[in-house]
Formats: structure tokens, C-alpha cells, sequence
């Protein structure tokens, strides 16, 4: 009888075991589920939010151009002065030269004859080799420096259209990279939509058109690196 007994109850465990194990299964199963349904229904949220982003716009303002992100016309015109009269552009050359003394001081387009300014007393230090964004170009007396060591800067007047910046940089990138260039927005009243300088020499073009692109191309391999100073 007692056999039977601890037989009965043998059985009674394991069907008390078995039903337990079963329900800590469906349980695990079921924290699974919420967890799944949790992170499916955040990364659903973050392809949301992304693409409103992509769509809408972030809260910045601020157009940011993409490097070399405009098309550009092909070189049709090598030769400089021809380049610079069928864009409509004033080719100044041989300039004369105002001075090259080192000043730590605030320069201003008063302190030089030329605007854009081709040389003339500077700062010390220079402003590097690159693309400047807008509004925030290095000081006067910085640019007019590079000149002297012979590189040439191109610039556009401020309010210039995103897209005619955008082909800006594209030109700038596809001119040996832009080596020993500098590109940024004038802050000095230019009579130019865009201009280059180099030392002693200038291109001013009053309008935007397809033909600048030749007129600084051949500026620049005219006057590049023929600077006074040692080209570091």
C-alpha cells in the first residue's frame, strides 16, 4: 500500500514540476515578446523621426554646401586676357605695390588702394590655404599675407547664392585640389561679384556667368606661386 502511495505521489511531483516548468516557459516567452515589441516600435519611431528630419529639415538654418557639389563648365578658353574679356571681367596686372612691412593692427580696405586689396602692410601671421565659409574668413590683414607668398585667393561678395558658392568650391577643388588657394566671402565692399587677387595682380568680374570659370582658371595659372617671398 505504501508503494503505491509513493508512487502516487512520484507522479504528482513531476506533474507539479511539469506545470510549473511550462509556465515559466509561456512566461519567458511572453517578456520576449514584449521586449521584441518594444524595440521594433523605437526603431520604427528613430526611421520616423529620421526621415522627417531628411524631409523637413533640422532646426539649423544654415545651408551647408557639400565640397566640389555643383557642376561646372569644361575649360574652353586658355588664354588669359581673352578668358577674362569674353566673361566680362576688368584684368588688372603689374599692379603697384603698396608695401609688404609686417603690422600687429586691425586692417581695413582703407589701408589699401586696390579693392579687393593685391598687396600692401600686413599681419604677421597668414591666413592658411582652403575654403572659408561664409561669415567667417579670417581677418584682413591675414588674407592680404598669403598673397605675398604667392597664393591666390578667389572671392564672392556676400549674398552670392548657395549654388554659384557651390560652383565656386567645385572650381576651387578641381585646381590641383587647391593647392596654395584660398577661397572665402569678401567683406570689403568689392565692386565685383567675384574676384581673385594675387600679389600685384587682380580679376574682377563684375556678374556671375559660365565664362569666370575660364577667367580664374587661367588667372590662376598665370599668376600662381609668383609671389615675393619663398613659397612654404
Amino acid at each position: 500500500m505504501s508503494s503505491r502511495q509513493e508512487e502516487k505521489e512520484k507522479r504528482k511531483r513531476e506533474r507539479e514540476e511539469r506545470e510549473a516548468a511550462d509556465k515559466a516557459s509561456a512566461a519567458h516567452r511572453k517578456r520576449l515578446q514584449i521586449v521584441f515589441g518594444s524595440v521594433l516600435v523605437l526603431v520604427l519611431v528613430c526611421a520616423g523621426a529620421a526621415l522627417a528630419f531628411g524631409v523637413l529639415g533640422g532646426g539649423d538654418d544654415t545651408v551647408k554646401v557639400p565640397k566640389g557639389g555643383a557642376d561646372i563648365p569644361s575649360q574652353t578658353q586658355g588664354d588669359e586676357k581673352k578668358a577674362a574679356a569674353a566673361a566680362g571681367c576688368t584684368l588688372k596686372e603689374n599692379l603697384t605695390i603698396e608695401g609688404n612691412t609686417h603690422e600687429n593692427k586691425t586692417f581695413t580696405e582703407k589701408d589699401y588702394k586696390t579693392n579687393p586689396p593685391t598687396s600692401g602692410n600686413h599681419f604677421p601671421q597668414w591666413a592658411d590655404d582652403g575654403i572659408y565659409e561664409a561669415g567667417k574668413q579670417p581677418q584682413l590683414g591675414l588674407l592680404v599675407h598669403p598673397l605675398e607668398h604667392g597664393r591666390i585667393e578667389i572671392q564672392y561678395k556676400p549674398g552670392t547664392p548657395v549654388h554659384t558658392i557651390a560652383q565656386l568650391e567645385t572650381l576651387f577643388n578641381s585646381m590641383d585640389d587647391g593647392h596654395h588657394l584660398l577661397m572665402f566671402e569678401n567683406q570689403t565692399n568689392m565692386p565685383y561679384a567675384v574676384a581673385a587677387t594675387a600679389w600685384g595682380n587682380m580679376l574682377g568680374c563684375p556678374t556671375m556667368n559660365d565664362k569666370v570659370f575660364d577667367a580664374i582658371r587661367t588667372f590662376k595659372e598665370a599668376h600662381i606661386d609668383k609671389g615675393p617671398e619663398v613659397v612654404p
